[in-house]
């Protein structure tokens, strides 16, 4: 039976740790902060290398290599460059908000890591509401992106607000209902908790479904293609940071590449067991299954051409919806028929049942008209 009491596979190199470690609570604070910090920038500069770096590979490109060893540098002089370029502001924008708006985007991207687990017990706030707070923390960014395109007096800049707007609105649903399932299953908001109710098999394999939705939910959430319509730059220059420069667009840049790496961390913890595996460091465990999630969501972008705006909204509701409503369903009647644990076949079952919902949903999915504008 699956979640029942076994062998732990992870080599714990430290015991649970307490809540007020390592002495206090402002210790605890402290040092977390710092750790969360350092964690965050170093793969924050990593992931823009790599993207760059692997998407030129995919692309028969040399990619960054110019700039220390293998081009590693590169991202460190593009933050020069940008520190150095002028600050300008359009003369009819709102001045206030004009400056406000990349702070608000980029903030709350970097509080979400304030429950994520690097160890048993190791982060800063084990809220027992944990991946609520994410998910109410995660849309705060879109208001720093509306202010961004109101503030700035530009109708190509307004039009790609109101663009992310729209699609945070459709698809924070069947993200949120994907996100049920798993809480339906360990039965627990904890962040931590998550990841100890998957010591014996990930909830990738127990909610495969639940995955897809929650990862083409979070790309589109967090603007990755082909999912980029609000800097869609055939159509809106650059959406809605085309009046930013200097150090207000490094912070949006910034914050593009945070949210894809809060989103890898999400998607480790929730489904790919967290900090969780044999052998290696919990820490790295981590680190390895962002990276791995990371590298899905570049060669998405490497392959997926840019979809129409009237197909990002029909994907959601006509497709990604109805398929996350029947998958919590199918959920909640495992829950109810296995209360304490649930059988290994259940796994089988569970992609079957996927292939099948997909298979069939897209045949519907086309009929209905994949978001074609009736006129």
């Amino acid at each position: 039976m699956i979640l029942a009491p076994g062998l732990n596979l992870s080599i714990q190199y430290l015991q649970t740790l307490p809540p007020d470690w390592p002495g206090g609570f402002w210790w605890h604070w402290l040092l977390f902060t710092i750790i969360i910090f350092v964690f965050f920038l170093s793969l924050v500069m990593g992931f823009i290398w790599f993207e760059r770096r692997g998407m030129a590979r995919m692309q028969a490109r040399l990619g960054p290599n110019r700039v220390g060893p293998f081009g590693l540098l590169q991202p460190v002089a593009d933050a020069i460059k940008v520190l150095l370029k002028e600050d300008i502001v359009p003369s009819k924008a709102d001045k206030v908000v004009h400056w406000l708006a990349p702070v608000v985007a980029f903030a709350p991207v970097l509080m979400i890591f304030a429950v994520v687990p690097f160890q048993d017990g190791a982060l800063l706030a084990d809220l027992n509401i944990g991946i609520l707070y994410v998910v109410a923390i995660g849309s705060v960014s879109t208001v720093g992106i509306f202010m961004a395109g109101w503030g700035s007096s530009n109708k190509y800049s307004l039009l790609g607000a109101m663009r992310e707007v729209a699609a945070v609105v459709s698809y924070e649903i069947p993200l949120v209902i994907a996100v049920v399932g798993v809480v339906l299953i360990t039965g627990s908001l904890s962040m931590n908790n998550i990841v100890l109710a998957q010591k014996d098999v990930p909830f990738i394999l127990l909610q495969p479904l639940g995955f897809l939705i929650f990862f083409l939910a979070g790309c589109a959430e967090i603007n990755r293609s082909p999912f980029d319509l609000l800097e869609a730059d055939s159509e809106l220059i650059a959406g809605f940071h085309t009046e930013y420069s200097g150090m207000k667009f490094a912070l949006f840049y910034l914050a593009e590449y945070a949210e894809a790496l809060a989103m890898s961390a999400i998607i480790s913890t929730l489904f790919l067991g967290g900090w969780q595996g044999p052998l290696l460091p919990p820490w790295l465990w981590l680190v390895i299954k962002i990276g791995v999630v990371f590298f899905v969501i570049v060669w998405v972008r490497t392959t997926m051409p840019r979809i129409r705006i009237d197909q990002l909204m029909a994907f959601a509701w006509k497709f990604l919806l109805p398929l996350a409503l029947i998958n919590l369903f199918i959920t909640a009647i495992e829950v109810l028929v296995w209360p304490t644990a649930l059988p290994w076949t259940i796994i089988l079952v569970n992609i079957a049942v996927m292939a099948v919902l997909i298979l069939l949903w897209s045949k519907l999915f086309f009929k209905l008209g994949r978001g074609r504008v009736e006129v």
